[in-house]
């Protein structure tokens, strides 16, 4: 299991940390495109602006959706950004969160190594792909793709197709291309366009792939207890990721030099400046939520047997005031 990057930021300084009448938030995201209005909001303070002096912060960044929910369920942190597919998955299981808004949508697609000779779709018979997790947002928007082409050979082996599934950090697929350990994947960005400028091809497009434009790929998602205990400071939250969802799309080159920069800070990778200007391109920054499209992906999942009984959504997603 990769290991989860800690970093810590708290608003009174290292002396004060902790002390007094503070509130403590702890939010957590992913170091992906995907994820940059956490990024923006962090690097611009709009965390620290919204919910005030009395409120330390701390960040933690996370490899996949599966340790994000346990740390969110289990308190560890408060509120943050994740795909929508571990949501739906744990609200349906009984989690108690609440998705606040959209941050995301688009930027799903599949791509195929060099070596793995897969030139289309019909190509993937027997070959090994690989996604962040297993049941995760873009798993499930690849297999109910597959799904919908109703062949039967060409789905996971784990419902009887002959796809071989493994799950890894996207920042290691490239070296894992490159062993000739899978062959295709299936994948956000910046991670695809970097696989794609070493090589490989893409297979299945964001505009292709199944919800590729319409699901919110990521989301903003809140335990209850920070919902219904402490509301006002959700509300702080949420008018924070507002605030750096709409500078995004004011400031789109500021906003692709923040997300080079901090997810340099958090893998060691530098992206190339040309990569993330066309990788946030394929992405829609926005804290829309089509509930009806979540509910359609839940109800995928459970198709696709990732769920053990039909999905209720009822009360997942917080009514706009």
């Amino acid at each position: 299991m990769l290991g989860i990057i800690t970093l810590l930021a708290a608003c009174g300084g290292g002396d004060n940390a902790g002390g007094g009448d503070k509130e403590k938030m702890v939010i957590g995201y992913f170091p992906n495109i995907d994820h940059a209005p956490a990024m923006v909001a962090r690097e611009n303070g709009y965390y620290e602006e919204k919910l005030g002096d009395d409120v330390e912060l701390e960040y933690i960044t996370f490899p996949d959706g599966g340790t994000f929910m346990a740390a969110l369920k289990s308190g560890e942190i408060d509120a943050g950004l994740v795909g929508p597919g571990p949501v739906l998955n744990n609200f349906s299981n009984g989690a108690e969160v609440k998705v606040l808004a959209g941050a995301s949508s688009g930027g799903t697609v599949v791509v195929a190594s060099e070596k793995s000779g897969v030139e289309s779709v019909e190509d993937m018979a027997g070959k090994t792909f690989i996604t962040p997790g297993i049941g995760c947002t873009h798993d499930v928007q690849f297999e109910t793709y597959l799904q919908q082409l109703g062949n039967d050979e060409l789905a996971s082996s784990r419902i009887g197709g002959s796809l071989n599934h493994v799950t890894g950090n996207p920042a290691s697929y490239q070296a894992m291309f490159e062993s000739g350990k899978v062959d295709l994947a299936a994948v956000p960005e910046p991670w695809a366009s970097i696989l794609v400028d070493n090589g490989a091809k893409v297979i299945i497009s964001t505009e292709d792939i199944a919800y590729g434009e319409s699901l919110p790929n990521t989301v903003l998602v809140a335990n209850n207890k920070l919902t219904e205990e402490k509301p006002e400071l959700a509300a702080k939250l949420l008018e924070a990721h507002n605030e750096s969802v709409a500078y995004i799309n004011d400031n789109p080159e500021k906003a692709q030099k923040i997300a080079i920069d901090s997810i340099k800070d958090l893998t060691n990778q530098e992206m190339d400046a040309k990569i993330v200007e066309q990788a946030m391109s394929r992405i829609t920054y926005t804290t829309d939520v089509n509930e009806a499209v979540l509910k359609e992906f839940g109800n995928s999942s459970y198709e696709l047997e990732f769920l053990k009984e039909a999905p209720e959504f009822d009360g997942l997603v917080a009514d706009k005031e």
